[in-house]
């Protein structure tokens, strides 16, 4: 049985993470001498016949916390409003291991610098929605993984900022704005993307919905909440991590598109895809490239056109940027394109695709 391969990485940081690294060693050595223990947050994974990805991190907890006290399983914090930079006061444990039980596979995995697992393990998990368990100093908590069926032939890739819910995030000052200080239930939904994906799936059953951003890994549990409160269908987030990396003070958002995207038409290669973005920056370039690069994978690309006082926000101008146009880049994938779900579904009915 083969895995997908998974990313190599350069094995000496960069100054600035090294820094980060000295200052999150004193911050953890603190709340250790406190009394603070190792706990995990999961995230949603997938996988498919034989593998699952599993995707956690390593965080301090209070001693006298349990793991279900894990803001995006706790059921009074889904029900309230969290300001977003809670989310970022975290204390991450690099270097942790965590025991993975997958179906009947288990696993020993060590969390990384930033206190993050994300890796490959066998699985005999049958297609479907599955809990993994996840095990840290005696502590366990389950993070649900989706097994993609080998008969499964198409799935949808969608955005999150502008795409399904409307937050301006380009723009540094409002994104530190929307992400850290508004509360969770300030931020609004596109409308008719939720039903667009529910008529999707509808249409197409068992195809898999997957949610790629370049938003921080800390929003996490509230951008799931944020999904399941306005109806989206579940499915695995794929999100990064802002800080410091191997090579450079911040990790490239648009790089980190494309290559979750080559990794998924990878690790499923039975899929056709559907991608679903905005013209607020750089998704239909994305989209336009990736469909060039495999025209036999990408059947349909979806965009949300902004209002021109969003285009404003996202990137200075009231017009969408002059080289958002997939069909200049592929000619081979459909191409709609609306202001909301309501739109891009009539486009979509219109093309007898829906």
């Amino acid at each position: 049985m083969s895995t997908p391969t998974q990313n190599a990485s350069s094995s000496r940081p960069h100054r600035a993470a090294r820094l980060e690294d000295r200052f999150n060693a004193l911050v953890a050595r603190k709340l250790a001498e406190r009394g603070w223990v190792p706990r995990v947050e999961p995230y949603t994974g997938y996988g498919a016949d034989g593998w699952v990805r599993v995707m956690a991190r390593t965080l301090l907890a209070p001693p006298d916390s349990e793991p279900r006290e894990v803001a995006e399983r706790d059921a009074a914090s889904a029900q309230r409003a969290v300001r977003g930079w809670r989310s970022f006061v975290t204390a991450q444990v690099p270097a942790t291991e965590v025991e993975v039980q997958a179906g009947s596979r288990r696993h020993v995995l060590r969390s990384d610098r930033g206190g993050y697992i994300d890796q490959i393990v066998e699985s005999d998990l049958e297609p479907g929605w599955h809990d993994v368990t996840l095990t840290v100093s005696g502590r366990s908590i389950t993070a649900p993984v989706l097994v993609v069926a080998p008969d499964q032939r198409t799935a949808l890739v969608s955005d999150i900022d502008d795409t399904v819910m409307v937050t301006a995030l380009p723009r540094p000052l409002l994104a530190a704005w929307n992400s850290m200080v508004l509360h969770e239930n300030a931020r609004r939904v596109v409308p008719g993307m939720a039903a667009l994906y529910r008529r999707w799936n509808e249409a197409n059953p068992g195809s898999p919905t997957f949610y790629l951003s370049t938003g921080a890994w800390n929003v996490a549990p509230a951008l799931r909440r944020f999904l399941a409160r306005h109806g989206y269908p579940a499915g695995p987030l794929l999100l990064t991590d802002w800080g410091p990396t191997n090579t450079g003070w911040f990790r490239s958002g648009q790089q980190h598109k494309r290559d979750t995207l080559r990794r998924l038409l990878q690790e499923l290669p039975q899929i056709s895809w559907v991608l679903v973005g905005d013209d607020g920056q750089h998704d239909p370039q994305i989209y336009g490239d990736i469909a060039a690069e495999h025209p036999d994978r990408i059947t349909l690309v979806a965009i949300r056109q902004l209002t021109p006082a969003e285009q404003l926000l996202a990137h200075g101008t009231p017009a969408p940027a002059e080289d958002d146009d997939v069909a200049a880049r592929a000619a081979t994938p459909l191409v709609v394109h609306g202001g909301d779900g309501n739109e891009i579904a009539l486009r979509l009915i219109d093309a007898g695709v829906l």
